[in-house]
C-alpha cells in the first residue's frame, strides 16, 4: 500500500492530515539540514585578525608541506581563537538563528513553537550551532585525546563544553544550566565530535585531495607570532562552489594555524579561521576541571533523553550527521568537489501548500528559486557554498556546487 493510502479504515480527511503533517515536519527539518549540513562543519574554524610578514622559510613542495600535515601530532595548546562564517543566508528576521541554534522553530527547541524535548540551555547539540553564523571569539585548549575545552565568549556570558575523561559537561553561565554527560552513554551524539581547531577542519578539507584537486604552497606567513607556509587547495572541476581554501601551516610543528574558504563566486571568504594566539605548552590540570555552580540546573544526557518524545528524538538522530556526516540511506552521486548527496525524504508534495501548510509553503518557496526539469519541479535553496534541491515528489539533492549541478543530478537521476 503506498504512503497514506486508505486502507478502509482511514478516512479521505484523515489520510490527508497524515500527508500534510508529514510534508510539514519533512520541511521543517531537511531546510535547515540541506542549507547547514556543510557549515556546520565550519563550527571549528577560527580566524585569526591578521597575517604578518613573509617570514624567510626553507622551500617546500606542495608534497612534503602535505606529508608535515599529516605528520603533526599537535594534542597539546592553548589559545584564544575566533571564527568568522559568512554563508550569506537570507535575513529571517530571528528564525534563521533560531533553526541554527535550536531557538524557537528549531528541532531541539521546546515548547508549542519548536515542539521539540525542551532540553537544556546547555546542551551542545544546539549552543555551539551559534558558530555556524557570524563572528565569534573562543578559547581553546587541550591535553591529549581525553581533555579538552572549548568556550564561547559572548556578551557579559561565556558557554562553556569541557571533555574530562569519560565526563562530558556543558555550562552556560547566561542561563546557569549545565548539561552532562559521558563517553560512553553519549558517544553517537554530535557534539562529541565538535571541531575546535583549524586543524580539525584541514583533515576534512585534505580528504578531498585528489585527481580533482590542484594543491600549491603559495608564500608564507606568520599567524599568532608564528612562522608559517601558505598551503592553496583548488577545485579543478567546473560545477563547485569552492573557490579556494588557504591553509596557514605551522613550519615547527605542522599545525594549521590559519583556515580560508573563498567562494568560487568570489567576494568576501564563507570561513576565515585561525588563532589569534597560541601556545604548544601542556594547559594547566585545572583548565578542565569542573564542578556545576550552586543553584545551577542540571541535566543528564539520559534523562533529556529519557523525556524526549519518540518522533522527535528519531528526527534529531537521523539529523545528527547532517550532509556533513553519516545519513542513512543517502546516495553519493559524482566524485570529488562536485560530490551531491541524495536521499529521499518521503514526504511527496514537497513544500507545505494551502490550508495544510498555511503560508509556509509560501514563505520557504519565496526563499528558494524554483526548478523544472526530467525530473518534474521543485524548488533550490542556495548559500554561498552550499546548494540544496528539494523536488516536489520527496528527493533532496544538496552539496558545495551550483543550482545547475544540482538539476543535472536530479534528472540523470530519473
Amino acid at each position: 500500500m503506498a504512503p497514506y493510502e486508505s486502507d478502509g479504515s482511514t478516512t479521505a480527511a484523515e489520510a490527508e492530515e497524515r500527508r500534510a503533517a508529514r510534508r510539514r515536519k519533512a520541511t521543517r527539518y531537511v531546510v535547515p539540514v540541506a542549507v547547514m549540513g556543510v557549515a556546520a562543519a565550519t563550527i571549528g574554524l577560527v580566524p585569526a585578525l591578521a597575517d604578518a610578514g613573509d617570514p624567510d622559510l626553507p622551500d617546500l613542495t606542495a608534497q612534503q608541506l602535505l606529508e608535515k600535515v599529516a605528520a603533526s601530532d599537535t594534542e597539546r595548546f592553548s589559545g584564544t581563537v575566533r571564527i568568522s562564517t559568512d554563508l550569506g543566508l537570507p535575513d529571517l528576521g530571528g528564525l534563521e538563528s533560531g533553526l541554527l541554534s535550536g531557538g524557537p522553530g528549531s528541532p531541539s527547541a521546546s515548547g508549542p513553537d519548536g515542539g521539540g524535548d525542551g532540553g537544556s540551555a546547555a546542551d551542545p547539540s544546539a549552543k555551539l550551532t551559534e558558530l555556524a553564523t557570524g563572528s565569534h571569539t573562543l578559547r581553546v585548549a587541550a591535553d591529549g585525546p581525553d581533555r579538552q575545552k572549548v568556550s564561547l565568549l559572548q556578551d557579559a556570558a561565556e558557554y562553556s563544553l569541557i571533555h574530562d575523561g569519560k565526563d562530558v559537561w556543558g555550562y552556560d553561565s547566561a542561563s546557569n544550566e549545565v548539561y552532562h554527560s559521558t563517553v560512553a552513554a553519549d558517544a553517537g551524539r554530535r557534539h562529541e565530535k565538535v571541531p575546535a581547531t583549524p586543524k580539525d577542519l584541514t583533515e576534512e578539507a585534505l580528504k578531498a585531495v585528489d585527481g580533482t584537486t590542484s594543491v600549491t604552497v603559495e608564500g608564507t606567513a606568520q599567524v599568532a607570532g608564528r612562522d608559517a607556509y601558505r598551503l592553496v587547495v583548488k577545485p579543478r572541476q567546473e560545477g563547485s562552489t569552492v573557490g579556494r581554501i588557504s591553509v596557514s601551516v605551522d613550519a615547527e610543528t605542522g599545525t594549521p594555524l590559519k583556515f580560508t574558504l573563498t567562494p568560487a563566486s568570489g567576494g568576501a571568504a564563507v570561513v576565515d579561521a585561525g588563532f589569534t594566539n597560541v601556545s604548544f605548552a601542556k594547559p594547566d590540570a585545572s583548565t578542565f576541571d569542573f564542578t556545576p555552580p550552586k543553584g545551577a540546573k542540571v541535566t543528564e544526557a539520559d534523562e533529556a533523553a529519557a523525556e524526549a518524545p519518540a518522533g522527535g528524538q528519531r528526527a534529531e538522530e537521523e539529523l545528527a550527521g547532517g550532509l556533513g556526516g553519516d545519513l542513512a540511506g543517502a546516495k553519493i552521486i559524482g566524485e570529488g568537489w562536485n560530490a551531491i548527496a541524495a536521499f529521499d525524504t518521503g514526504a511527496e508534495g514537497g513544500l507545505p501548500t494551502g490550508d495544510a501548510g498555511g503560508d509556509l509553503g509560501g514563505f520557504l518557496g519565496s526563499l528558494g528559486d524554483q526548478v523544472k526539469g526530467d525530473f518534474g519541479t521543485g524548488t533550490v535553496f542556495s548559500t554561498r557554498l552550499v546548494n540544496a534541491l528539494i523536488t516536489d515528489d520527496g528527493k533532496v539533492y544538496a552539496g558545495a556546487v551550483t543550482k545547475d549541478a544540482l538539476v543535472k543530478a536530479a534528472n540523470a537521476a530519473k
